[in-house]
């Protein structure tokens, strides 16, 4: 498999977005499975505005997509982005964050806008 080399400046901007700690967390979030934005909030107990932003910033890195389902927007990690490689490498050296989408689970709070 061949390795895909990335552009300084733009690997800066990936790993300058990912040094914010919810972002990361997000990604992380995000690479066990897709959420919703109302998840995002309940995790994080943050607004949904402040959860949009953080998202959107992601979103337009390239780093996460969306697809719609009913009125609700649900996220992804783009695992066709040319940062995938190095966000799933980075990834594998940090803690997993499944234990708060099972925390979620266990509260019935998973996808609770469908």
């Amino acid at each position: 498999m061949e390795k895909t080399v990335l552009d300084l400046d733009q690997g800066a901007q990936i790993l300058k977005l990912l040094g914010d700690k919810t972002r990361l967390t997000m990604v992380s979030l995000l690479y066990e499975d897709e959420c919703c934005v109302c998840e995002f909030v309940e995790i994080f107990q943050m607004s949904q505005p402040a959860i949009s932003q953080h998202l959107k910033k992601l979103r337009e890195s390239g780093l996460v997509k969306e697809k719609r389902r009913s009125q609700w927007i649900i996220y992804s990690l783009n695992d066709s982005s040319e940062y995938y490689p190095l966000i799933a490498d980075l990834l594998q050296h940090l803690p997993s964050q499944k234990e708060k989408l099972d925390d979620l689970t266990s509260k019935g709070l998973r996808i609770s806008c469908e």
